[in-house]
């Protein structure tokens, strides 16, 4: 069975040159591309002997850090390198946290990048640290929800109520309240307020 990685990112030449490293390293693998988080996780959810994610924070659909925490529920043991223009130093430490094996610039060379599918092809890069502060535990936390879980979170973050959330998930609101019960179970908060607020407080609404 052939082997596919996913290459999750809305610009299509920049697809064509993740392409183009992942032929270098996995000459055989097929290719799977998808532009927006919606699409990638649809992607992966059916692709047959998926070994690499490659995503991009700033796409259609993702919030902040969501789209690593989506992916990573839906594929939990598939590795997932991030490969985005987000700036800052701690980026690399906050995929991580939410469940990405690494990260690296946009603006690496080619050389680099073929390098860091290598490396997370074969498991050698490192993965977070066991969490030591309460900040990291909740990130680990919310890199354990399911796909559902972070879809009715970011509809909360939205502004959205029960209802809305339902209608647009296309789920009962009963079905909403649970996940929400569950949520709150696991970020050790009594209400969606607060969720909110931790959600917030991990980046899940920053536009990058």
């Amino acid at each position: 069975m052939s082997e596919t990685v996913l290459i999750a990112d809305d610009h299509p030449l920049f697809r064509q040159a993740l392409a183009l490293a992942v032929g270098q390293v996995l000459p055989q693998a097929q290719v799977v591309e998808a532009g927006t988080l919606a699409a990638a996780a649809h992607a992966a959810t059916v692709a047959e002997n998926l070994r690499l994610i490659l995503l991009d924070l700033k796409m259609p659909g993702a919030v902040g850090y969501s789209g690593i925490a989506m992916l990573h529920a839906e594929c939990p043991e598939v590795p997932i390198l991030v490969v985005s223009s987000a700036e800052g130093a701690a980026a690399a430490e906050e995929v991580r946290a939410f469940g990405a094996i690494g990260f690296l610039p946009k603006d690496s060379d080619l050389s680099a990048i073929e390098a860091a599918i290598a490396q997370a092809l074969a498991g050698r890069t490192p993965r977070a640290a066991a969490a030591q502060t309460p900040l990291e535990s909740i990130r680990r936390e919310v890199a354990e929800l399911t796909p559902m879980q972070i879809k009715v979170l970011l509809a909360v973050l939205d502004g959205q109520l029960n209802k809305q959330i339902a209608h647009g998930l296309g789920i009962s609101e009963a079905t909403v309240k649970a996940h929400m019960t569950a949520i709150m179970r696991k970020l050790d908060v009594s209400n969606r307020t607060q969720a909110a607020l931790v959600a917030r407080s991990l980046g899940l609404d920053l536009r990058h």
